[in-house]
């Protein structure tokens, strides 16, 4: 698939980064915009990823305990810039955060154009502004559909394999009405078989450690608005610091609007979607956006769709390691 030189970006951009002292006094803040399902944080708290420590310390501070702060009674969703080294200069630590304190939470995140510079801290050349890619939850982070499809056979005593469902459209797997589906879907919500049964796929969390350090990640997910703090949770409990925003599309729902995730998108800058999806994936990529296509381990049945290979910006990957090496393949050396 031919690269989009548009934000095509150079390693050698990363290398060199000016000192600023760490605040220790440093405090970050989150919010819910309730009308497009849309967790942000608008204060940022830098996080490198290159000592297993360092996020133990942070941790271990009091700014970042007890995130439940909020009138609603959800976990804030934070968010952290990607690996900075660490130096000592005349035997204290500080860390790569050139921006001004003048800049917003945005920028000192990476989200525009920033100043860089040398071990002097002499800012003197600037840094590419930092793709937005958007990473889908189920079957991209988590496996969904082996959960549900374990509640539905316990449940209903309808016995498919995974294999069977070639389709997202649950209803026709199960043979039943739509609405019905979503029931039943809702019902699976408030089940262990949702709430403990859902586990991280291989390689995701280390793959997304590192890309976090070239991109800005955000989640971009289908989810319903009434499994968003499950939801929330379980993001930070198995990629914690990892993503800016959570954007829930509220597809399926029972009730409430839903939003295309090609607006979700959009609206956020994005330039690649890692999804299983190929009703999402053609939605994106007929916008422009470059389109990760997650079939896990050639596993995942409804991403056998002929038509979705014939589309320039979709890329089929089947694994975590294939998603890196798909987005360094789009980076100049």
């Amino acid at each position: 698939m031919a690269a989009a030189s548009n934000f095509m970006l150079g390693q050698r951009d990363f290398q060199m980064m000016s000192l600023r002292r760490i605040s220790s006094n440093a405090s970050t803040s989150s919010a819910m915009d309730a009308s497009n399902g849309r967790f942000f944080t608008n204060g940022f708290r830098l996080k490198g990823c290159c000592s297993e420590n360092y996020g133990n310390v942070l941790r271990d501070n009091n700014d970042f305990k007890n995130d439940r702060g909020t009138s609603n009674g959800l976990r804030k969703a934070r968010a952290y810039a990607p690996c900075v080294p660490e130096v000592r200069v005349s035997e204290k630590v500080v860390r790569v955060e050139d921006q001004p304190k003048s800049l917003n939470s945005r920028v000192a995140n990476g989200g525009s154009s920033a100043n860089r510079g040398n071990l002097t801290g002499v800012l003197n050349q600037p840094l590419p502004e930092k793709i937005m890619v958007a990473v889908d939850v189920d079957e991209v982070l988590g496996n969904f559909v082996s959960a549900l499809n374990q509640f539905i056979a316990d449940r209903y005593s309808l016995n498919h394999s995974v294999s069977e469902y070639h389709v997202y459209e649950f209803f026709k797997i199960w043979n039943c009405s739509r609405d019905e589906a979503d029931i039943r879907v809702h019902e699976f919500f408030k089940t262990p078989y949702f709430k403990q049964g859902i586990y991280p796929l291989p390689g995701a969390q280390k793959a997304l450690q590192k890309l976090s350090a070239f991109y800005n990640l955000s989640i971009v997910t289908s989810r319903q608005n009434v499994i968003k703090e499950h939801t929330i949770e379980w993001i930070e409990k198995h990629y914690p610091g990892l993503f800016q925003e959570i954007h829930f599309g509220n597809h399926f729902a029972l009730d409430g609007q839903s939003r295309r995730k090609s607006d979700i998108c959009k609206s956020l800058g994005a330039k690649v979607l890692i999804d299983d999806n190929p009703r999402y994936a053609v939605e994106c990529a007929d916008i422009g956006i470059k389109v990760l296509l997650f079939d896990y381990e050639n596993s995942y049945p409804w991403c056998k769709t002929d038509y979705i290979s014939q589309h320039p910006l979709v890329t089929k990957v089947h694994n975590w390691k294939e998603v890196e090496d798909q987005l360094a393949s789009w980076v100049v050396p």
